[in-house]
């Protein structure tokens, strides 16, 4: 059946080919990562294996859900934020397939597409979205027509600090689930745990975060002879204390009372936890998402391409150039919130 919208994300370490049907229905993006031995992303590696792979997870996802070309009705790409390499892949693989098929292109705002995937998939109405990724960690909520941003981090995303922490103990990318599973498996050899000797420094600067710091100072603990699994825990409980605290502060100065949880790291049971919490001790409700759609993927590309689209916004070509350093408060939003 026509009117297939496909989403293409490739802002950093993932090329994902995701699509929603004319009724703006999700389905399951296909995806593939860059998974390096050692270190951390470099993005004219990551770049080159988006290329390489392209075409494989482009087919596997037209046999999947049997379709063909003929039935994609638009092409829809993240055009920033993200890592100016593997951003231009994306984009230059939709407008090839934009011209080939003659259908219409939208380049969309990638943190936007998180807070669209993850209200569609959770029925929010108006949440304050903790956004937590890599590369990004914000609070935002919907004010006159934009997503604004209530606070952010003013050095580096809590994924990043987390994989960054991982990477310095010998764990590959990506490290943020192993701290996850160290600091679980410590917790429960420790039914009583303590801070003594594992307090770090708090992130929370007014309603902005900063997180170097504090993975100095888990590390420093590391080179004390601190146990790995209780660092973990400790580094956890502090920056996830961090953020939960800012989203506590912008649900009460929007009078709003949803919190929506968004990117790689929404995919941490403890954090979820303790928006859980943090949400039913002032009578408001958390959500999340399902993992698949936390993570970087194509379906929130062409979700938010269908709804730009839908609301009459397309991409020419000559305004379909990567924004690398594209905000989260630079897109309009159009459509009903």
């Amino acid at each position: 059946m026509p009117g297939w919208t496909i989403g293409i994300e490739s802002t950093a370490h993932t090329l994902s080919f995701g699509l929603v049907d004319s009724n703006g229905i999700p389905y399951p993006a296909f995806s593939d990562t860059v998974r390096p031995d050692q270190g951390g992303i470099h993005p004219r590696e990551a770049a080159d294996h988006h290329k390489d792979v392209a075409h494989t997870l482009f087919d596997k996802l037209l046999q999947e859900y049997n379709l063909s070309v003929r039935d994609i009705s638009a092409i829809a790409y993240s055009q920033g934020p993200g890592l100016g390499p593997c951003l231009r892949v994306g984009a230059a693989i939709a407008r090839g397939m934009s011209s080939m098929l003659d259908v219409p292109l939208i380049g969309v705002n990638h943190c936007v597409a998180h807070i669209e995937i993850g209200r569609q998939q959770c029925g929010c109405q108006d949440p304050v979205l903790l956004y937590v990724s890599g590369g990004n960690t914000q609070v935002i909520a919907h004010l006159d027509g934009k997503y604004r941003v209530l606070g952010e981090t003013l050095d580096i995303g809590i994924g990043n600090m987390l994989d960054k922490f991982a990477r310095n103990q010998g764990i590959p990318f990506p490290g943020g689930p192993v701290i996850e599973k160290l600091a679980r498996e410590w917790l429960s050899q420790n039914e009583n745990p303590s801070l003594n000797g594992l307090e770090l420094p708090f992130a929370v600067r007014g309603m902005d975060l900063a997180f170097s710091g504090i993975m100095t100072a888990a590390q420093r603990l590391i080179d004390n002879g601190a146990e790995l699994g209780a660092v973990c825990w400790s580094l956890q409980e502090h920056s996830f204390a961090a953020c939960v605290e800012i989203a506590e502060r912008a649900l009460s100065h929007t009078g709003k009372t949803e919190l929506l949880l968004g990117g790689g790291v929404a995919c941490n049971s403890r954090l979820r936890e303790m928006c859980d919490l943090m949400a039913s001790e002032r009578d408001s409700t958390s959500h999340a998402p399902p993992r698949m759609y936390c993570i970087d993927n194509g379906t929130m590309i062409a979700l938010l391409g269908h709804i730009e689209l839908e609301n009459g916004r397309v991409t020419q070509y000559s305004d379909s150039a990567i924004d690398q350093y594209l905000r989260t408060d630079q897109t309009e939003v159009s459509w009903a919130v």
